[in-house]
């Protein structure tokens, strides 16, 4: 016979296992994987060659606050690259205001980057990431303008800015 202290033990573990199950979908970070990379330090050396905002968001997969990147509003001809070993990411060609408040772009340079998936949050998401050293870029999406139809949600401290030489 199925007594109250029946459902509330089976219910407590039915939640207990649930959310076991769950708990690395709503992880604040991305999934440590074993990948190796041209450029790489220790940790100690990344937090000294790094500001503490692109720590954070290079090495631990954080993202800044929306419209707090000087490069949001950079309009210039020139070249984003990796602000942790500074592969050229992306052409202004490519740049677009998505209103989002982080840069954004329709394609990246070729062989620049790449992509894996992201449950954080609790949410199926496309990470973008250096190449190069690995370092945490953005997000990619499915909603940019033409030719693409991308577009690619990048974190402005994860990246620096050159114009071309004079």
């Amino acid at each position: 016979m199925a007594t109250r202290r029946y459902f509330l033990l089976t219910g407590s573990a039915a939640v207990t296992v649930l959310a076991a199950g769950l708990f690395p979908l709503f992880s604040s970070r991305a999934a440590t994987t074993a990948e190796t990379f041209e450029v790489s330090h220790d940790d100690a050396e990344w937090r000294a060659r790094l500001s503490a905002v692109q720590y954070d968001i290079l090495r631990r997969q954080g993202t800044e606050r929306p419209y707090a990147s000087p490069l949001n509003d950079e309009h210039r001809d020139g070249i984003f690259a990796c602000a942790g070993c500074d592969l050229p990411l992306f052409s202004s060609r490519t740049k677009f205001d998505s209103h989002t408040g982080w840069p954004s772009f329709w394609a990246p340079l070729a062989g620049a980057v790449a992509e894996r998936a992201d449950s954080s949050f609790g949410v199926l998401r496309t990470e973008v990431h250096c190449r190069r050293c690995g370092g945490h870029l953005g997000h990619l999406f499915d909603d940019g303008p033409r030719p693409t139809g991308l577009r690619y949600c990048m974190n402005g401290a994860a990246m620096t800015f050159a114009p071309p030489p004079a």
